[in-house]
């Protein structure tokens, strides 16, 4: 039984984050300077884009509708 879940456990470790960041993918890209720059911003713009989409879909209203799309952006850009 240990070995089982030593084993799932490592797989899981293996496999990295489930999701990954803006910042994340402009790292493996090596991008610097304005190739960052205007990456970061449109990765930011379709996060806000897609967390405003969940809110909607969430039927989200008012400041919970502002919290939601503020984490949901923070954790896409990876902030």
């Amino acid at each position: 039984m240990t070995k089982i879940v030593f084993s799932i456990a490592i797989a899981l470790l293996a496999a990295g984050p489930a999701f990954a960041t803006c910042k994340s993918d402009a790292t493996d890209k090596k991008l610097a300077g304005a190739a960052l720059n205007s990456f970061m911003k449109k990765c930011e713009s379709d996060a806000k884009a897609k967390c405003e989409a969940d809110s909607t879909a969430k039927k989200l209203a008012g400041a919970a509708k502002t919290s939601h799309n503020k984490k949901c952006t923070e954790d896409a850009v990876g902030n």
